[in-house]
């Protein structure tokens, strides 16, 4: 969709530095670019390629437009207009145009809107509910009495068990598992005795879940995904864990069930939580950590120790949050020793 840099400016909330009417139709790197592509710099480490650079206009901070050799939209969050103008350069191929195709199974009793899409070999369960202009991909099962809010789309093989409830605009992306069982069992004399489920899952609006990440349902009430949070592939969230709005998680993070994760929290990859616990808002986590204990201060977090016996690992981990007090005490000691 070709467009000015005047209209990207006025559209985004951005302004100009250099010639308004230059042409762009779509985004590209600062080293890769075409002269007609849009480029931009949110990481200093890059400085050099936008001095070379070969795209019709880059967006950056104020800071940087002075390095920069062709024309720019100076914005406070680079990165954040760029995601948006790069939506706004390449809208989405996915089609909502109304439309069931003949090989999908709807059951008689489901609600699908007239102005949805529903794909081949696609399942709607009895009493399920699909809003205006959701697209189901090739392949996915909607279950019984599942709900999906306006926009929304499923991609290729997504699964959503029985009772699952969808908001608007949300994104769920292939492999994507909802409503499966929590991991209950009760120990019995040697044998586990399964627990029934019989919670649901209640995702939020503008939610994007990514490709073979499973939300368990409810063990008796839901397993709850506020508005806005976003899941990277590959994420397991136990039975009825809550997330905040706007919280983040990379790929391969663990939430063990019934843990409470508040709003606008950041998980780096591959950071795990037990269960049980409660987690404050505006809490970051650094890849890889292990969160045993609750959280009730915001800030930055980080830790991972390497696998032991139990009872010394408990040990070892007691003792490693006091070596920074040992180790100012030996300082001064050490700085107090006379030499007697």
């Amino acid at each position: 969709m070709p467009t000015t840099l005047g209209e990207l400016a006025d559209r985004f909330d951005c302004e100009i530095r250099g010639d308004p009417t230059v042409v762009v139709d779509s985004v590209g790197t600062l080293s890769g670019a075409l002269p007609t592509a849009i480029s931009f710099l949110a990481n200093p480490a890059y400085i050099a390629q936008l001095k070379t650079t070969g795209a019709g206009a880059v967006i950056l901070e104020e800071r940087h437009q002075e390095s920069c050799p062709v024309p720019a939209l100076v914005a406070i969050n680079p990165y954040a207009v760029y995601a948006r103008v790069a939506a706004f350069l390449h809208p989405t191929t996915v089609s909502a145009d109304p439309y069931v195709h003949s090989t999908a199974s709807i059951a008689a009793d489901a609600k699908v809107s007239g102005s949805a899409r529903v794909s081949a070999h696609a399942v709607v369960g009895p009493g399920a509910q699909i809003g205006e202009s959701v697209v189901i991909g090739e392949g996915s099962v909607v279950g019984a009495n599942v709900i999906i809010g306006s926009k929304t789309w499923l991609a290729p093989r997504v699964v959503l068990m029985a009772g699952v409830e969808i908001g608007k605009r949300c994104i769920l992306h292939s492999g994507v598992v909802c409503g499966s069982d929590g991991f209950g069992f009760a120990h019995d004399g040697g044998l586990w005795v399964k627990v029934p489920q019989l919670g649901g899952v209640l995702i939020g609006n503008d939610v994007e879940i990514g490709a073979n990440t499973t939300v368990d349902r409810g063990t008796i009430e839901n397993t709850v995904i506020e508005d806005g949070v976003k899941l990277d592939n590959l994420v397991q969230i136990g039975h009825n864990v809550h997330i905040g709005a706007h919280t983040v998680m990379a790929a391969l993070c663990g939430i063990a069930g019934s843990t409470t994760i508040g709003r606008r929290c950041m998980f780096g990859g591959a950071v795990v939580a037990v269960g049980h616990l409660k987690i404050c808002d505006d809490a970051i986590f650094t890849f890889h950590s292990t969160i045993l204990q609750s959280v009730t201060e915001p800030g930055t977090y980080s830790g991972a120790l390497s696998v032991d016996k139990a009872s010394r690992w408990r040990r070892n981990a007691a003792r490693f949050k006091t070596l920074d007090s040992v180790t100012r005490f030996g300082q001064v000691i050490r700085e107090n020793d006379t030499g007697d």
